[in-house]
């Protein structure tokens, strides 16, 4: 694995300070989402190709990755990549339907599925494309601010391998849950498998912190959520933690944002993640009281929220900030940004971040 290459010297640590619990003169804020098709420029480069193709062009991620920070003064940079590259480097096939979303000609029906997967340990050599993609944008962003890798938690990935595609129920994943536990737990295990050399890859290559998206965690209630998801997330912290020690990497924090995942807060919370991303579900400052102070809290602004005027905006932060206090807090959104909101709006809500959180430091 290649070692830190040199890179230029990080100007803005704000963002890494307050992910691991340290004072900031304010508020970082990123957005879920952030290089998106809400930005003309995003839909200009994405429009001469299909989306895996973008997704295995290193210039065409960090092309990507950089756009919203030519607009705005984030405080994170994302790598531009999806969490399916996963599931297709385990050697199933997913393709992008355009106004559908991704599809599985062959989603995984039987317990006798799973012997069609690559072996999980070989996966990291098939992605070199986001490693490069991640050396690359860190070079370009010469030291602006950190670069954010991430991966799919191990149950978010297996609806998706199992439904073919997205789903309102997630009725065929849930079933495999209730009626193969054994075999839905093998493919956690190679899920598992497959992300721990995947994301320390991503640090050796360039990335500066980790999130891990359980995006359908609302799916499960409290008892298969302990069951199904949670061990996985945590044994994927441990080990990517103990690899990055071994491979005499420097640790880099590392967020956990389990989607409506509200009834496993306190969970999550001792689950080996620095910061819990809350969505927009959950009330701030109930959240900062069943957490705790030792985990950096990141959000949780509905999305939708920036169709509201810019004034509107403005008070909906100030409102967020206050619930949220000013430590340990990276602000962003309870979700992704949507295709169809307007830039002018998503400057008008990072501008709020910096300035409200500046005059809250000094009252």
């Amino acid at each position: 694995m290649p070692r830190s290459q040199g890179f230029p010297e990080l100007k803005n640590d704000t963002f890494l300070r307050a992910a691991w619990g340290e004072d900031t003169d304010y508020t970082p804020v990123w957005c879920m989402r952030q290089a998106g098709r809400y930005l003309p420029e995003f839909r200009e480069t994405r429009a001469a190709q299909d989306f895996f193709s973008t997704c295995r062009s290193p210039e065409a991620c960090c092309e990507l990755t950089l756009q919203p920070l030519r607009r705005f003064p984030l405080d994170a940079a994302i790598i531009f990549s999806d969490i399916l590259v996963v599931p297709q480097a385990l050697g199933m096939e997913v393709t992008m339907v355009p106004g559908k979303g991704p599809s599985f000609p062959e989603p995984l029906r039987e317990d006798r599925d799973l012997e069609r997967l690559r072996d999980p340990a070989a996966v990291a050599s098939e992605l070199g494309y986001v490693f490069q993609a991640i050396t690359l944008t860190r070079q370009q962003l010469a030291g602006r601010v950190p670069l954010i890798g991430f991966a799919g938690a191990p149950w978010t990935l297996m609806t998706y391998m199992v439904e073919g595609g997205s789903s309102s129920t997630m009725a065929q994943a849930k079933r495999w849950l209730y009626q193969r536990p054994q075999a839905s737990h093998q493919l956690l295990r190679i899920l598992t498998d497959a992300l721990v050399p995947y994301l320390v890859g991503q640090v050796a290559a360039g990335a500066q912190a980790l999130q891990l998206f359980e995006s359908h965690a609302g799916h499960l209630g409290p008892q298969l959520f302990n069951k199904f998801a949670l061990p996985y997330i945590r044994d994927v912290a441990k080990r990517v933690k103990a690899r990055l020690q071994e491979s005499g990497l420097a640790p880099v924090p590392m967020i956990i944002f389990a989607k409506d995942g509200h009834f496993a807060l306190e969970e999550l919370a001792q689950a080996g993640y620095e910061v819990v991303g809350l969505d927009w579900t959950v009330a701030p400052e109930k959240a900062r009281e069943r957490v705790g102070k030792t985990v950096t809290l990141q959000g949780n602004l509905d999305p939708c929220a920036l169709y509201a005027s810019e004034e509107e905006i403005g008070r909906l932060v100030q409102q967020m900030l206050n619930d949220f206090g000013p430590q340990r807090y990276i602000a962003n959104l309870g979700h992704g940004l949507y295709p169809d909101m307007d830039p002018e709006h998503v400057g008008a809500f990072v501008d709020a971040v910096h300035r409200y959180s500046r005059l809250l430091r000094q009252n």
